[in-house]
């Protein structure tokens, strides 16, 4: 099933607010942001919820804020979805970042698995509080109500060009994800230029003194690296941007093949069969144009 449910999946057209109502309602948290569950207890308990007994709980942490105790909950959700063979792989290096539009996509797809599972039919049996107290590290109420709640502060710096980009398409699909593994690339630059800071400044220590001249050369390294985290930064920005303007593209194009008067015309069927082919499916083009040729030549015949 997971498998089945490719990048134009209906799953994608979930905004923000259907999703957050759904977590809420059903696990009796009260989250409003979706980079909120970016902990991954979240969607550990969802899968609780539709496979009562399978998520070792006590191993879940609701108060992760680090990326360490976060990484542990994927861990827990990845054994989960193997033990079930669900071939789904998480990306938990986007995902602990808090960043809203990887989160929010995972939750969409998490939303149709749950669904197609118990047919949307909630657990009327299930105690999400009772349930979240068997959590590893949990043991107050707030952590039942706010979870993560400094991932809010921490993503302030995210809400700016990327969001506004997004916020024209939360209530529909989500932007092209071929350009993710570009921005993740220079993601992992900045992170890695954010190591060679902090080893400059708080690097490896021989001795109770510095030189002076060292201090010096430490302090250009710093201002080096700082100017090549900001180009960086706006190469990110760049790239959002182009993904949203592809993505805008490919949404007219949906749009367009279905209309009435041209969702039956040959070409928009087979634009659609690659559109909404899942994303492990290779042959959508062959198998689009090959649907072309024989629509073609049955009408000449």
């Amino acid at each position: 099933m997971a498998s089945n449910i490719g990048m134009m999946d209906s799953a994608y057209f979930v905004g923000r607010n259907e999703i957050l109502t759904w977590i809420n309602n059903r696990l009796q948290l009260n989250l409003s942001r979706v980079e909120e569950a970016a902990s991954g207890a979240v969607q550990c308990q969802m899968m609780d919820m539709t496979y009562p007994g399978v998520v070792p709980m006590h191993k879940v942490n609701f108060n992760a804020n680090s990326e360490y105790d976060m990484i542990q909950n994927y861990k827990v959700l990845q054994d989960v979805f193997n033990k079930l063979k669900i071939e789904k792989h998480i990306e938990v290096n986007r995902l602990v970042k808090g960043r809203p539009l990887d989160n929010l996509e995972f939750l969409q797809w998490l939303k149709r698995y749950c669904d197609s599972v118990n047919g949307g039919i909630m657990n009327e049996n299930y105690n999400p509080v009772e349930r979240r107290s068997k959590g590893g590290k949990e043991r107050c109420s707030k952590g039942s109500q706010k979870i993560s709640k400094s991932l809010q502060s921490n993503n302030m710096h995210n809400t700016g060009s990327g969001d506004a980009g997004h916020n024209k398409t939360s209530g529909c699909l989500e932007p092209l994800y071929f350009l993710y593994p570009f921005v993740s690339y220079f993601l992992l630059l900045i992170n890695s230029y954010h190591c060679r800071v902090m080893h400059v400044v708080v690097g490896p220590r021989q001795g109770k003194t510095y030189a002076a001249a060292g201090g010096a050369n430490a302090l250009e390294d710093i201002q080096a690296l700082s100017k090549e985290i900001t180009d960086l930064k706006l190469s990110v920005d760049l790239l959002e941007k182009e993904r949203d303007f592809y993505f805008a593209k490919l949404r007219d194009i949906e749009i367009l093949c279905q209309s009435p008067e041209s969702e039956s015309v040959p070409m928009a069927v087979a634009v659609k069969k690659i559109l909404y082919a899942a994303d492990a499916k290779e042959s959508a083009l062959e198998e689009a144009q090959e649907y072309l040729s024989e629509t073609l030549d049955g009408g000449e015949n």
